[in-house]
């Protein structure tokens, strides 16, 4: 991934609109990878490597993140941006949006925090314990089979330095403690929420609730689906995605 300045990003130049891919607490490139195939051509796709597990100790926090966020896209200078955002990433999105919102063309939000979240327990991580992180990684997915041994190794071998786990603990207690119900009206710009019926991290009934606080916003479940549908059925988001952008972003 090409490196300018403190920023690690991959970016498609596939179009004159910028989408910009936020990931989780423990996301990387591959989680977007249907969206990077379906809409690179179209699109200027923007992947940005969120430094989570990077950053001093003493920074650590939703805060820092989103000025790094803030910060990346200045960087590029883009005019405008298309936020997608799974889980943490969501959140992210959420609070530029809620201080850029010229900067905003539309927000998409897939099993986000912000409102509510089962982490992954207080118990995490269980440092040394494979089949424990690989049961955690395993139950984010309706399938659990979308768990790749690669991921499960590289999610392992991340909760396995105490510094990083340091970070990952930190980081999911600000965010927890920086709930966004009572702003979330002020977000004016076209939302589109995609969850999985069977998400167990933010399960259904937090995308009702990000649905009736969006003013803008529609909300679409896919069943036999986790907490992140750009994974489990990537054909299926991708379609509801182009139809949310090109109704939003067609001129």
């Amino acid at each position: 991934m090409p490196e300018e300045g403190n920023f690690k990003y991959l970016e498609t130049k596939g179009g004159k609109h910028n989408i910009v891919l936020l990931h989780g607490l423990l996301g990387q490139l591959s989680n977007f990878q249907g969206i990077l195939d379906g809409f690179s051509d179209r699109y200027n796709v923007v992947f940005p490597h969120l430094p989570i597990l990077e950053m001093p100790v003493k920074e650590v926090g939703i805060g820092a993140l989103l000025q790094y966020v803030s910060s990346f896209i200045k960087h590029k200078d883009y005019d405008k941006v298309n936020l997608i955002g799974n889980s943490l990433g969501g959140h992210l999105a959420q609070l530029y949006t809620l201080d850029n919102p010229d900067k905003v063309q539309t927000l998409t939000l897939t099993g986000s925090s912000g409102l509510f979240e089962s982490a992954m327990g207080s118990t995490f991580p269980k440092r040394g314990n494979y089949e424990y992180i690989k049961e955690k990684v395993q139950t984010t997915f309706y399938d659990p089979a979308t768990a790749s041994e690669e991921l499960i190794d590289e999610i392992f071998k991340t909760v396995n330095d105490r510094m990083k786990a340091i970070r990952i603990v930190a980081t999911a207690k600000s965010a927890v403690r920086h709930n966004l119900g009572d702003k979330l009206h002020n977000i004016k710009v076209p939302s589109l929420l995609v969850w999985g019926k069977q998400d167990g991290v933010t399960p259904p009934f937090v995308g009702e609730k990000f649905n009736e606080l969006l003013v803008n916003s529609e909300l679409h479940f896919i069943d036999k689906c986790g907490h992140a549908p750009m994974m489990e059925h990537p054909e299926e988001f991708n379609k509801i995605l182009d139809q949310f952008l090109y109704k939003n972003l067609v001129e």
